[in-house]
């Protein structure tokens, strides 16, 4: 039987328009490399999930002309061509269809059935495992499901309202910081996350790679995002009251995170003299690189020219050094990455999305550090709430909110942090936060370049900020 389902998966790869997947590849929101073409697609891996229709998980090397190669992972389902979906469908001869088996959810409740089974499945190179985590309860394979709507770089479904579970596309060797970080918090019961249920991951002979996890599913949950863009066109003072909640979750996820120090990939560590120097070299190059390419527009006035000047004020912040404690920490903190429950039984503010930022390697992503990062991403969050209200929902926020809300969170998140994971003494707390707010400034700086000229102003508002204070 299993030599058959493996021929069988083998005669499937063989068929396979390699060149029409990779087109579609091309054209999907999560495909990573937007400027690059692919120029050709080898299988890596697959394993074969269900028979009728057959249903394979494949892994495959993306490569382009420059010799590189980015991995992904493709659930594919091979429907009788006249019950493919057109909306789905990746490609087609006249025998053989074949369709993204997330795009249409029906499809991939055989991921739930192996982790509540605890599966293993053999692959050529190694094997697909997969596993639940006992004390959040079993996972419900059968229950109604939905796709949860467009994201960037991952896909997501919806499983009775109970339980989401989360495909990563772009993978990369080794453990993703969201499953590490779940199995982390949830095992220590820290109750402001959406907690881990299960996941799955690859594990071969060349490399070991995530490829998906599953969390409880909170239907009764408002985005961070969209809850600071309501509140601030219609009850602002309540959305400062929620703040002040957000800085001491904020501080209780640091504490948490620096609770274990036995655990090599969480005990919290000296930060080192090298990664600031790193971080310091990383920045000079940017805004070397992005100043030259300014548009002659009134929208970055306020930094035109003054390159130099950023340059200068971020070495003489960085000379100063950093202090306190490196941790693991969010490393993609903002509104977006939070929910609120309006349940006073429950905690109020969940955070979730723990991969990092996508577009930085996974060593990156894993890589300690302070605390305070997370804290100036979040502000930087604070000053696009505060533009977005305008731009997005036509009600300018109130004269000064920006500084308001920055200074509710950091009182609650001060009063609630462990005083050793920061650096001793304001002074050096403050140019520690200046140097993590701008870096993300230039971040920003450089997407909306790329992206969306008209949210220039800003970062070009940060980043003028940031010069002018002592």
């Amino acid at each position: 039987m299993t030599e058959r389902v493996e021929t069988e998966t083998e005669q499937l790869i063989e068929r396979l328009d390699l060149d029409a997947v990779g087109e579609w590849l091309e054209t999907q929101r999560w495909y990573a490399s937007k400027s690059r073409h692919v120029t050709g697609l080898e299988i890596d891996e697959s394993v074969a999930l269900a028979q009728a229709p057959p249903l394979l998980l494949v892994l495959v090397q993306a490569r382009f002309a420059t010799g590189s190669h980015d991995l992904y992972q493709l659930p594919l389902s091979f429907p009788p061509p006249d019950q493919a979906k057109q909306r789905t469908r990746i490609a087609s001869t006249p025998d053989l269809a074949v369709v993204d088996a997330v795009a249409d959810p029906e499809l991939v409740r055989e991921l739930l059935h192996l982790m509540n089974a605890e599966s293993t499945l053999d692959a050529e190179g190694g094997c697909f495992r997969f596993a639940r985590v006992e004390e959040t309860g079993p996972l419900l394979p059968e229950a109604p499901v939905r796709p949860m709507g467009v994201e960037q770089s991952n896909s997501s479904v919806v499983f009775g309202e109970e339980t989401v579970l989360k495909v990563f596309r772009k993978l990369e060797p080794g453990i993703n910081p969201e499953l590490e970080l779940l199995h982390f918090l949830t095992r220590r019961d820290f109750p402001s996350i959406a907690p881990l249920q299960g996941w799955y991951e690859y594990e071969g002979r060349a490399y070991s790679a995530t490829l998906g996890v599953a969390q409880r599913f909170f239907a009764d949950a408002v985005g961070g995002w969209e809850l600071a863009l309501d509140q601030i066109a219609n009850d602002p003072a309540a959305f400062l009251s929620e703040l002040g909640s957000l800085g001491t979750v904020t501080a209780e996820l640091h504490k948490a995170l620096a609770s274990d120090a036995n655990d090599p990939a969480f005990s919290p560590e000296e930060p080192s003299a090298e990664s600031l120097s790193l971080l310091t070299a990383t920045i000079d190059e940017d805004v070397e690189r992005i100043f030259v390419r300014l548009p002659d527009d009134e929208r970055v006035a306020g930094i035109a020219g003054r390159g130099q000047d950023v340059r200068e004020r971020f070495a003489m912040r960085s000379q100063l050094g950093t202090g306190g404690r490196a941790i693991r920490t969010h490393g993609d903190y903002h509104l977006g990455q939070t929910l609120h429950r309006s349940d006073p039984a429950h905690p109020r503010w969940l955070i979730i999305d723990f991969e990092g930022e996508p577009a930085r390697p996974l060593v990156e992503r894993r890589r300690k550090r302070s605390p305070l990062r997370d804290v100036a991403s979040m502000l930087r969050s604070f000053a696009y709430a505060t533009s977005a209200a305008a731009i997005m929902r036509g009600v300018p926020a109130p004269g000064a909110f920006e500084e308001r809300a920055r200074r509710t969170f950091l009182e609650h998140y001060f009063s609630a942090i462990d005083p050793s994971l920061l650096p001793s003494g304001e002074a050096a707390v403050v140019n520690l936060l200046s140097i993590f707010e701008l870096e993300k400034a230039i971040y920003e700086l450089q997407y909306e370049l790329d992206n969306r000229p008209d949210w220039l102003p800003i970062p070009v508002a940060g980043i003028a900020r940031l010069l002018e204070s002592e």
